[in-house]
């Protein structure tokens, strides 16, 4: 037998003998507060349902009469055939709740970041990306030829450094994420502004976790601090806090433009299901009547506060996205599995997700807790931070 890919065994065997490995979950149910996995009924604090928008029936009705009127697939890429005007009308919605001139729609989030930076940045610029920015951000960095620089998280003297010293590239980019998926702090975009200005250099946020979440009926991190028309490429999902899925590019209509024209991750994939523009455009339609918002962050401080009380170390974080931090990888995973045998489902983040010593569960609350789902998960807390020495 052909024998290339035996290194796989030795490799899984190294990842489970580090406490690195991590099983894949199963469901066998709809993604609400409260679901089975691998056939336990469990509250859920592991999805980035932040709205309760994934089994919503506004949602479904809306994708079952998209169904009905288009059909389910597009049967090509969009720019072939595969655009009908139900993609047109999510992608102005979309850029009507951002407050942008335009929306171009990818498959995914990490479609849309690859595919714009590898677009936008080439031989002779620069890209400056704050160090725990998101994976996907990484990956559309290596995919160009530009220089790369990094700078310390959220340290906007050393950004400063970087782009004092980088006056000489044709193009500079600073990217950075809006909310930050591991430790759920934000980026201080005021500053990162202020200085892209003075410096010259072109402004992208990846706002996965802040669209939902933060601003005007969870307009984003833009929204939030007031910036509109100084950030020039905003990245955001459907698949987070809208219930639905695909990434975007928010921006001017220029922009749009040119990306159509060269961005690989837009060119070669298959355009959105009807069902799924749809659904897109009914969320929108439900974060801007209100409500669903204002639970999210009631809860969000009701378990902070809880899980701090109890002495839990939850980083700096500032939103939904609450880590526990234990440090060590094999604690982590010890503290998933007591959780879960409790009716708590969160899952353990370790290495390479995050550094080898901040290994974590992370906990993201939802709009549709109810306070006794909190209680509970607290409680669980509780009863597994003192059994394993963690409180």
């Amino acid at each position: 037998m052909k024998s290339g890919l035996n290194f796989l065994s030795e490799e899984l065997a190294r990842l489970k003998k580090e406490n690195l490995y991590v099983t894949m979950p199963v469901l066998s149910s709809q993604q609400s507060s409260r679901v089975i996995v691998n056939g336990k009924n469990v509250i859920s604090l592991a999805s980035n349902n932040y709205l309760g928008f994934a089994n919503n029936p506004r949602l479904s009705n809306a994708a079952k009469q998209a169904i009905d009127k288009w059909g389910f697939g597009t049967g090509a890429v969009r720019m072939i055939s595969g655009t009908m005007d139900i993609h047109l009308e999510m992608e102005q919605a979309l850029a009507k709740f951002k407050h942008a001139e335009d929306v171009l729609v990818f498959v995914a989030g990490i479609a849309a970041n690859r595919g714009t930076i590898q677009a936008m940045m080439g031989e002779g610029d620069v890209i400056i990306s704050d160090e725990l920015n998101h994976g996907s951000i990484i990956d559309g960095v290596r995919l160009t030829k530009s220089e790369r620089k990094i700078f310390p998280h959220k340290n906007t003297a050393e950004l400063e450094k970087v782009l004092k010293e980088s006056q000489s590239f044709r193009r500079r980019l600073i990217v950075t994420d809006g909310v930050f998926s591991m430790d759920g702090d934000i980026a201080p975009l005021p500053e990162i502004t202020r200085l892209a200005e003075e410096y010259d250099s072109i402004v992208m946020v990846d706002d996965a976790h802040g669209d939902g979440v933060l601003g005007k009926h969870g307009r984003g991190t833009v929204d939030h601090f007031n910036l509109h028309g100084k950030v020039d490429i905003e990245m955001g999902t459907m698949s987070k806090a809208f219930g639905c899925l695909g990434g975007y590019i928010a921006g001017r209509k220029e922009l749009k433009d040119y990306l159509t024209q060269t961005a690989r991750t837009f060119l070669f994939t298959t355009g959105h299901p009807p069902a799924v523009c749809a659904a897109i455009i009914e969320a929108l339609k439900m974060v801007q009547e209100g409500g669903h918002v204002e639970n999210l962050w009631k809860n969000t401080r009701y378990f902070k506060k809880g899980l701090q009380n109890l002495g839990f170390n939850t980083g700096n974080s500032e939103t939904p996205i609450t880590p526990v931090i234990v440090g060590d990888s094999g604690l982590a995973l010890k503290l998933g599995d007591d959780l879960f045998s409790q009716g708590v489902f969160v899952k353990p983040i370790v290495y390479p997700l995050v550094a080898k010593d901040k290994a974590r569960v992370r906990t993201i609350v939802t709009a549709i807790h109810t306070q006794d789902d909190l209680d509970t998960c607290l409680n669980a807390f509780e009863k597994s931070g003192k059994k394993l020495g963690i409180i």
